[in-house]
């Protein structure tokens, strides 16, 4: 934070910032907890998700949570550039529509989209191939490998579908629109995601394969409905 202000207040950059700029403006910061709220409804609603999925795995004993455990931090680590990817292409979004180019923005969410893609799908071709020896740096315990490994094939399944699904509904929150990845994140965790896991795991007996098969299909739903809303382009007039 020290280096940001100094880079803002030095006037090196091309954002400067001087004394006459630091005054309080009350329609600003009305605007920014708007958009701010539901940002952080966003990520809330997919916590707790996954504390109930975490939930559900638990009753399969701790080897299928140790297992899935370090799969899902496997996952989060390669996901990481994918988020920067997502946020580059929110920021290009609240960038073009700024400066009145709503096909610009859109032009720079699909090729976003499509370079995650690539990305992921290297990765989950990676991870199908060598999951068992990746899992084993983690644990020596065949049971947790074996969930592990059962884990992160399935979850990879779904990248392609998480690449597009990531881009998108962090353009919509760059174009100032956090209230409909907010429904959506409502409508594929809450009450796609947690019901199927249940009734998977449970009810069909598939266990911790039917939890991560419920992720991959409420991530597929995700990425299809954010793509649809996308593509009727509410967002470019969408007022902050």
């Amino acid at each position: 934070v020290s280096y940001q202000l100094y880079i803002l207040l030095s006037g090196a950059s091309v954002i400067k910032m001087a004394a006459r700029h630091l005054k309080v403006s009350f329609k600003i910061l009305v605007r920014l907890a708007k958009v701010s709220l539901n940002g952080a409804w966003q990520f809330l609603i997919s916590s707790i998700s996954w504390i109930f999925m975490m939930r559900i795995i638990a009753d399969f004993g701790s080897e299928s949570v140790a297992g899935y455990t370090i799969a899902i931090r496997l996952i989060i680590f390669t996901i990481l550039p994918s988020w920067g990817l997502s946020n580059a292409a929110a920021t290009l979004v609240g960038q073009n529509l700024g400066a009145k180019e709503p096909e610009r923005a859109e032009k720079s969410v699909w090729q976003a989209g499509f370079y995650n893609t690539i990305f992921l799908l290297v990765v989950s071709v990676i991870f199908i191939a060598f999951a068992r020896p990746l899992i084993s740096l983690f644990s020596d315990i065949p049971t947790v490998i074996e969930a592990g490994v059962t884990a992160l094939r399935i979850i990879c399944v779904g990248y392609v579908f998480f690449s597009y699904g990531m881009v998108v509904s962090q353009s919509f929150n760059g174009a100032g629109d956090t209230f409909t990845p907010m429904v959506v994140n409502i409508i594929c965790f809450w009450f796609i995601q947690i019901p199927l896991g249940f009734f998977l795991a449970k009810n069909l007996g598939w266990g911790l394969p039917g939890v991560c098969w419920a992720i991959v299909i409420s991530e597929t739903f995700l990425a299809a409905i954010v793509i649809v809303l996308f593509r009727r382009g509410k967002w470019k007039s969408v007022a902050i």
